[in-house]
C-alpha cells in the first residue's frame, strides 16, 4: 500500500493533474480532519474485532508537532495497524506516503484516497527533489505526522530489506522526531499475494524517537541515517 520517500514525489507528466488535485505541500481542510481522525477510529474498531493486536512501547508516538514514523513493510495492513494506533491528538493529521500508480490512478480515486485517508503521492519513474523540499518545510510549518516504509516495498518473504536514504533528505538538519517501528503477523495475515486478510495476531513495537539535527543535506549522511533507522527497527525486533 505504502511505498518509501525515496521514490520521487512528482506526478508522470501525462497526469499531471494529480500535481493541482494532491500537492505535496496540500493542508487538509478543516472538516477532513474530523473525517480522518472518524476513518482512524473506524478502522481501529475493525481490526480489534479481527486480529489480535500486541502493541507495546506507544507512548513513544510523540501526540504534537511534526513527527516521522519509519517501518518495516510487509502488507497493506501495516499502514492500517500504525493509523489505528497513535494517538488521538495525531490522527487527524496522519498522512501516509502512498504509492501514486496504485492510489492515484485517476481523480476520483485521488480525491477519496488524499482526503478520506490523507494519503500523499510518491511516483517511481521522475525525480522530484524539489518535491521533497516542498514536503519537507510543509513538515516543519504545518505540523503532521507522516508514515514512510524506507523499504521502498511490500516484502514479498516477510524478511526485511535494506532503508533507502529518501527519509534522510526529509530530515536531516532538523529536530523532527523520527519513530522507529517494528511490525510482525502483517504477513502471515496479508502477503502481497492474497487478495484478502485473514485473521491473526499482529505485533507492534515502537521505539524511542530518534533526531538528526547535526546531519547535512549531503547523500553521505541521508544513507547513514537511512541505516540508523534501520538499525533501530530491527533491534525492535529482537
Amino acid at each position: 500500500m505504502i511505498t518509501t520517500v525515496h521514490p520521487p514525489l512528482n506526478p508522470p507528466a501525462s497526469n499531471a493533474w494529480i500535481e493541482q488535485l494532491v500537492p505535496p505541500d496540500r493542508q487538509p481542510a478543516r472538516w477532513e480532519y474530523q473525517l480522518h481522525h472518524l476513518t482512524w477510529s473506524f478502522i481501529r474498531r475493525g481490526l480489534q474485532a479481527s486480529h489480535s493486536l500486541d502493541i507495546h512501547g506507544a507512548e513513544h508516538f510523540p501526540d504534537h508537532g511534526p513527527s516521522i514514523i519509519v517501518a518495516n513493510h510487509n502488507s497493506h495492513l501495516d499502514t492500517l495497524l500504525l493509523g489505528s494506533v497513535i494517538p488521538r491528538p495525531v490522527r487527524a493529521r496522519f498522512s501516509p506516503l502512498a504509492a501514486g500508480d496504485t492510489f492515484f490512478r485517476n481523480p476520483s480515486q485521488s480525491w477519496l484516497s488524499s482526503r478520506l485517508l490523507n494519503l500523499r503521492p510518491l511516483w517511481r519513474e521522475k525525480p522530484g527533489s524539489h518535491n521533497l523540499s516542498r514536503l519537507r518545510t510543509s513538515l516543519i510549518e504545518h505540523p503532521s505526522c507522516l508514515l514512510l516504509f524506507p523499504e521502498g516495498t511490500r516484502s514479498r518473504s516477510g524478511t526485511m530489506g535494506h532503508f533507502k536514504p529518501g527519509v534522510g533528505m526529509l530530515v536531516a538538519g532538523t529536530n523532527i522526531p523520527v519513530i522507529p517501528c517494528h511490525i510482525r503477523g502483517t504477513f502471515e495475515a496479508w502477503p502481497c499475494h492474497r487478495k484478502a486478510p485473514k485473521s491473526g495476531q499482529l505485533r507492534l513495537r515502537v521505539g524511542p524517537p530518534r533526531h538528526f539535527p547535526d546531519h547535512s543535506a549531503c547523500s553521505k549522511d541521508w544513507r547513514d541515517i537511512a541505516h540508523e533507522l534501520e538499525e533501530a527497527v530491527r533491534v525492535l525486533d529482537e
